[in-house]
């Protein structure tokens, strides 16, 4: 038996649950999981469509994107997830789609912005769109200076990964991450409905107004804050 049998067990659960809450299509997509005591992740194998998947099939990789177990290629995103998780110690796993709705707003290189209160349950800012690739980056090692496309986006927008647990890769599509893998999905998920109501909201008013500041500040910290009554204790 494997080593890993957690994280990987974890990964493709998570994996499976893409195709389930209809942010993929066919293999566009994938998600890992992290162990971080051991600095390795599980990640799905490159190209394999879902109703093929099985959990040893998943690729179990170091941060520096090493292939630590596994006889299958790892997804091609693979070297983005490492340095996403190099550079961000607290998360524990990632998701990456290309949802339709979410995916749209990273073809448009904007931003999603906030406009209810949806969103404000889950975030105080616009979701970020990491600007345009740089022609020596294309150029270069392509996946693994997409995870520091990233990065730069959040360092430049003064954004913290662990408040905002989600970004638009312009012209690209989402990825999200989280603690745990599962919390990677549910962002996803999360994420696309964000972006399919702030589209609907332009088509119905595009001159509608962002959400009021007391409002952003109410609906996050009723849920986030330190006085939180949101769900049960």
């Amino acid at each position: 038996m494997s080593n890993f049998q957690d994280i990987k067990q974890a990964a493709y659960r998570a994996n499976m649950q893409l195709p389930e809450l209809g942010l993929v299509l066919f293999t566009f997509g994938n998600a890992s999981a992290a162990d971080r005591e051991r600095g390795v992740f599980a990640i799905k194998p490159s190209g394999v469509p879902y109703v093929e998947l099985r959990p040893e099939d998943m690729v179990v990789v170091d941060f520096d994107n090493n292939i630590v177990e596994g006889t299958k290629r790892p997804s091609s995103d693979t070297k983005t997830h490492a340095v996403l998780y190099k550079h961000w110690s607290h998360i524990g796993g990632i998701a990456h789609t290309h949802s339709t709705y979410a995916t749209a707003w990273a073809q448009t290189q904007q931003d999603i912005p906030i406009f209810g209160t949806t969103h404000a349950d889950h975030l105080t800012v616009d979701v970020p769109c990491a600007p345009v690739m740089s022609d020596k980056m294309i150029k270069g090692d392509y996946e693994y200076q997409t995870g520091f496309q990233i990065l730069n986006a959040f360092q430049e927008k003064g954004l913290k990964p662990e408040e905002v647990e989600m970004v638009l890769v312009a012209n690209h599509a989402p990825f999200t991450w989280g603690t745990t893998v599962e919390k990677a999905v549910y962002n996803s998920a999360v994420l696309e409905e964000l972006a399919r109501m702030a589209y609907l909201t332009r088509q119905i008013r595009p001159d509608a107004p962002r959400l009021k500041a007391a409002l952003i500040e109410k609906h996050y910290e009723r849920k986030h804050g330190s006085k939180a009554y949101y769900g049960q204790e």
